[in-house]
């Protein structure tokens, strides 16, 4: 993970103030990136700001839709210093679950 204006290399800080959560997705296509996403999301509370640092350009298209299916807010891009694209989403007190090794398929059954 690296740091941005504002986050630490820990990931917490940021535009939100204290608890934003920074998620770099740097490298990654967006299968991955969900998979990277829904564990380091995985506990966190309700409220909480992530925002995802992508190089995928389906990260536009697909992080919206990931956060319909969930439930979880989907804030939009957020300015990032550094150039980078950086979204941000808001998390869910009671997200639908979704597949462990699949979070584009929602839990049935």
């Amino acid at each position: 993970m690296t740091a941005r204006a504002g986050v630490g290399a820990d990931g917490v800080g940021g535009a939100d103030g204290p608890g934003a959560v920074l998620v770099d997705g740097t490298g990654m296509l967006c299968v991955t990136l969900l998979l990277h996403l829904c564990r380091r999301i995985a506990g966190l509370p309700a409220g909480t700001a992530v925002h995802v640092v992508t190089t995928d350009p389906a990260a536009p298209l697909d992080l919206p839709a990931w956060c319909h299916l969930t439930g979880h807010r989907y804030l939009g891009p957020v300015p990032d210093p550094e150039g980078r694209d950086v979204h941000a989403l808001r998390l869910t007190a009671d997200p639908t679950p979704t597949r462990p090794g699949a979070p584009w398929h929602p839990v049935t059954g």
